[in-house]
């Protein structure tokens, strides 16, 4: 196996090309505050992407996928591929009755949650197209009724208080006219008899 596949080198790759752009964004830092490491730094940093660029541009590139350990010979094109450990590709008809009977199953399956789906969008667009223009009005109105109505409350609360008030005076006013009476009664009886006047 090629060095450049090991795991080894993929780390040690990895860490230089951090390394590197660490030191080019410090030394950009430097040069941008006018520091006299920064042009230093910024070479430096600079100079080492460009060592690890020309390095990952002459490396082949790498295969990032494990379908090789299941599909042997997946990369080449004209390979015969068959997998491991599960079906025979061998052309029989009941492997392929097999697979198309999975693969309508499975169509099947997609057509039906496609089709609620479609359902479910045209629930949405027939809430989109309902008017709410009015609602805001109606909701407005609402609110006008509430705060006419708590006033009102208000305006009752201070009704009933005034009401007892006046109840209190109209009671006062009632004893009093009763003793009023009661004096102008005793008056009317002694004038009225001449013989008290005389003894």
């Amino acid at each position: 196996m090629a060095f450049y596949k090991n795991n080894w080198f993929k780390y040690l790759k990895n860490l230089i090309i951090g390394v590197g752009a660490s030191l080019v964004m410090i030394g950009a830092l430097g040069k941008i505050n006018s520091e006299p490491w920064g042009g230093i730094a910024i070479t430096i940093g600079l100079v080492t992407e460009a060592i690890l660029f020309l390095i990952l541009g002459l490396l082949p590139p790498e295969k990032d996928y494990y379908w090789d350990k299941l599909y042997p010979g997946l990369g080449d094109y004209q390979s015969k591929v068959s997998p491991v450990g599960g079906l025979a590709t061998n052309g029989s008809a009941s492997v392929k009755q097999l697979d198309g009977e999975k693969v309508e199953a499975q169509l099947n399956g997609m057509l039906d949650e496609l089709r609620g789906m479609s359902k479910n969008l045209g629930s949405l667009k027939a809430l989109q197209e309902v008017d709410f223009s009015s609602t805001a009005q109606q909701v407005k109105t609402m609110n006008n009724f509430y705060n006419k109505l708590n006033e009102a409350m208000a305006e009752l609360s201070d009704t009933v208080d005034d009401t007892k008030e006046y109840r209190d005076h109209i009671t006062a006013l009632n004893r009093n006219l009763g003793s009023l009476n009661t004096v102008y009664g005793n008056m009317l009886h002694a004038m009225s008899n001449p013989v008290g006047r005389q003894a």
